[in-house]
């Protein structure tokens, strides 16, 4: 009998980890009437919280994450340097933070802070390949972004065809072990 509920203590202690190396957020921004899809993501991101629980919605639990715009990437410098200069700076948004504040088996309430405005946000996530992955929805205008909205839309106005839409499709990835 003691013997099998030490194998049962055992099993149930498994201990998750996150990576932080192995962390990505990704984005698809919208442009033109037709709501053509523009993708980056950000280079400089960094996590903190509890890194190791015994289940993935604990693990996820608190994890904080400090996102530092200045760093998107997109593929395209030219892009790039127009999302620094004509959206991020335009209201002084040197980062975005984001926490997870409750996780359940495949969904997570995420709280987005930008422009100091903070928003809990919904995502769902599923696990695949020792690798977590969320997606979900923000609405610019839930941050008072509508000045660097405008700001990149008039940089962009041609290349829009006069349309940028106000929400973005939001991505993160976690690889644990």
């Amino acid at each position: 009998m003691k013997k099998g509920l030490l194998v049962f203590l055992m099993a149930s202690a498994v201990v998750l980890a996150y990576e932080p190396t192995k962390a990505a957020v990704k984005f698809t921004a919208f442009k033109t009437p037709s709501k053509a899809g523009v993708s980056g993501g950000f280079d400089a991101i960094e996590l903190s919280g509890k890194k190791e629980a015994n289940s993935i919605p604990k693990m996820l639990e608190g994890l904080k994450a400090d996102i530092k715009t200045g760093s998107v990437n997109s593929g395209h410098k030219e892009r790039d340097e127009k999302l620094v200069n004509a959206f991020f700076s335009v209201q002084s948004n040197a980062s975005i933070e984001a926490q997870i504040i409750s996780a359940k088996e495949s969904t997570l309430i995420v709280k987005i802070t930008m422009n100091r405005q903070s928003k809990e946000v919904p995502m769902q996530y599923q696990v695949n390949d020792n690798t977590i992955q969320a997606n979900g929805y923000i609405d610019l205008a839930d941050f008072d972004m509508i000045p660097s909205l405008q700001a990149i839309n008039k940089a962009c106005y041609d290349l829009h065809e006069g349309k940028t839409w106000q929400d973005v499709a939001i991505e993160f990835s976690i690889a644990y072990q």
